[in-house]
C-alpha cells in the first residue's frame, strides 16, 4: 500500500557534474555526426598523412617522410577540432540563440564551456588513436618522452580553444566560418605541418615560429622524431597563447 507523498515531485536541478557530463556527451555526439566537422577533424588529416607519406611531393629532409609528417598532422588534428571546428559550431550556436537558451538553463556558463572542452578532448583522443594507427601502418617510428607529448597536446588544445571561442564569441557566424577556414588553410601551409620551416626565408621563419600551430608541430616533431626530452621553448609559446586566448575569450565572449 502506497503512502502519501510517494509520487510527490522533487523539483530542482541535477548535480552539476551530472549536467556537465550530459552536455559533454551531447556535444560529442553532435560533433561526430556533423559531416563538415568530420571532414576537418578526420578526413583531411588522414588524407594528408597518407598522401604525403606515400607520394614524394614535398622534400621533408633526411629520414622517412612519415616520421616528419605524423607530428605535424597530429598538430593539425588538434587545431581542426579545438579551433576550426569549435569556432564554427559555437559561432552558429550563438547566432541561432542556442547559447542564449543554454545560458538561461540550470547549467552554468562555465559548465557549458567545460562540457565543450570535454567534447573537444574526447574527439582529439579518437583522432590521435586513428592517426597513430595509420602512421604505424605506414612505418612510423616514434621516439621521445610521452609526458612531453601529452603536455604539448594539452597546451595546444588550450591555446586553440581560447582562440576559437574568442572568434566565435565576437564575430558574426558567417565571418567566423570564413575566418576559421582561412586560418586553417594558412596554418596548414605556413605552420610547419607539411612544409618544413627551413623552406621559408629566415625572417619569415622567426615570425612563423611564434604561431601556436608551429610551436605545437615543431614541439611534437622534436620529441617524436628527434627524441627531445622536453621542448620548453615550444611549451612556453603554447602557454602564452593559451593564457591570452582563454583570457580574451572569457572577457569578450558575447552570448547573444
Amino acid at each position: 500500500m502506497t503512502t502519501a507523498g510517494t509520487y510527490t515531485p522533487r523539483p530542482g536541478a541535477s548535480p552539476r557534474p551530472r549536467m556537465i557530463g550530459a552536455q559533454a556527451a551531447l556535444e560529442t555526439r553532435m560533433l561526430l555526426r556533423n559531416g563538415e566537422q568530420l571532414l576537418l577533424t578526420v578526413i583531411i588529416p588522414t588524407l594528408l598523412l597518407v598522401l604525403f607519406s606515400t607520394v614524394d611531393i614535398v622534400d621533408t629532409g633526411a629520414g622517412e617522410a612519415v616520421d616528419f609528417l605524423t607530428p605535424g598532422v597530429l598538430a593539425l588534428a588538434v587545431m581542426s577540432t579545438a579551433f576550426t571546428g569549435q569556432a564554427i559550431a559555437t559561432g552558429f550556436e550563438r547566432r541561432y540563440g542556442v547559447l542564449k537558451r543554454l545560458a538561461a538553463s540550470p547549467l552554468p556558463r562555465w559548465g557549458l564551456m567545460t562540457a565543450k572542452t570535454a567534447a573537444v578532448l574526447v574527439t582529439e583522443i579518437l583522432q590521435v588513436i586513428l592517426l597513430t594507427v595509420i602512421a604505424f601502418a605506414l612505418g612510423w617510428s616514434p621516439h621521445g618522452n610521452p609526458l612531453a607529448v601529452l603536455l604539448l597536446l594539452v597546451l595546444g588544445t588550450a591555446a586553440f580553444s581560447g582562440l576559437g571561442l574568442l572568434m566565435a564569441g565576437t564575430l558574426r557566424a558567417e565571418a567566423t566560418l570564413a575566418a576559421a577556414n582561412l586560418v586553417f588553410l594558412l596554418f596548414l601551409v605556413g605552420g610547419g605541418v607539411i612544409v618544413p620551416m627551413d623552406k621559408f626565408p629566415a625572417g619569415v621563419q622567426d615570425v612563423l615560429g611564434l604561431l601556436p600551430i608551429s610551436a605545437l608541430s615543431d614541439g611534437l616533431r622534436d620529441v617524436l622524431q628527434h627524441g627531445a626530452s622536453m621542448p620548453w621553448a615550444d611549451l612556453g609559446i603554447l602557454a602564452v597563447w593559451a593564457v591570452l586566448g582563454l583570457g580574451a575569450a572569457g572577457k569578450f565572449f558575447r552570448w547573444e
